[in-house]
């Protein structure tokens, strides 16, 4: 409001121009003066403003009012927790919350858990005869698509990560084949 004012005010007065956008003239000549000279507490909070977006961007952006507070005691600035609060809250920095972790899977407890064919001897008598499966979830980042892929550890020490659509779609299982996945009994 005080920025349209100023542009006009030679060309229509800043009387005028107030009495259309229902201000007082007063209210105003006291933001012109508060701009001017800005009080004790507007200057260091202007000044504790650039510190505290320091501390908070050296520390990838994930510390909270409590620890940028602290950091700041540390380096010799003797500021309230209370100002930290506030200064942050006013410039939209928050601090990464820790939460819970996501519980993904629920068994049901009324299903039985397989058996464990295998007995946990992942040794196969020959090639094709037994398969070991396992799943972990995790959560894709932005930009990822989920999909389930495997992780294939040979036995002379090559590795490579495959979709599972590939891997399934190569099984040849015959008669008598175990297949050992990671929840059993």
């Amino acid at each position: 409001m005080t920025r349209f004012i100023e542009e006009h005010r030679q060309t229509y007065g800043v009387g005028s121009i107030c009495r259309v956008l229902s201000i007082a003239p007063s209210a105003y000549y006291a933001t012109v003066a508060r701009q001017k000279n800005p009080c004790v507490r507007s200057q260091k909070d202007k000044e504790l403003c650039d510190d505290i977006r320091r501390v908070w961007n050296n520390n990838f952006c994930v510390y909270g009012a409590r620890k940028v507070w602290h950091q700041l005691r540390r380096e010799g600035l003797d500021v309230a927790r209370c100002t930290v609060e506030r200064l942050m809250r006013r410039m939209g920095l928050k601090g990464v919350i820790r939460g819970k972790g996501v519980r993904t899977t629920r068994p049901d407890p009324q299903r039985p858990c397989p058996q464990d064919l295998v007995q946990r001897q992942f040794h196969a008598p020959a090639p094709n005869r037994l398969w070991v499966s396992d799943f972990t979830y995790g959560a894709p980042r932005p930009g990822w698509s989920g999909g389930a892929y495997d992780w294939n550890a040979k036995e002379k020490g090559g590795t490579e990560v495959l979709p599972c659509s590939l891997l399934w779609g190569n099984m040849s299982p015959s008669g008598g084949d175990l297949l050992s996945t990671g929840r059993v009994t």
